[in-house]
């Protein structure tokens, strides 16, 4: 059952506002980064093991279309790993 308040924020939305829901957005979370000579990228294989530069519980950014969105913690999910969101940035460049 919708409420008075959700009636009229549909009612104030503009037609064209549900396009949108149509327009694909690449979301990416960066988990950490690392330098790596040309000869170690090389080496990389299966097993292989690349340190990042984040330590366990630190915060990553969450990407729309290369834009930095939000920032959120990683944690898993049964088998699978997720983020959640912890903060969303208010600025975009």
């Amino acid at each position: 059952m919708a409420t008075d308040k959700s009636n009229a924020e549909e009612a104030a939305r503009p037609d064209h506002i549900d396009r949108l829901d149509t327009v694909n957005l690449t979301a990416a979370v960066e988990l950490g980064r690392s330098q790596m000579t040309l000869d170690a990228a090389l080496d990389i294989g299966e097993q292989s093991l690349i340190e990042l530069d984040k330590q366990v519980g630190d915060a990553v950014d969450i990407m729309i279309n290369g834009q930095l969105f939000a920032r959120g913690e990683v944690v898993t999910v049964d088998e699978n790993f997720g983020v959640r969101i912890t903060e969303i940035v208010q600025e975009i460049d």
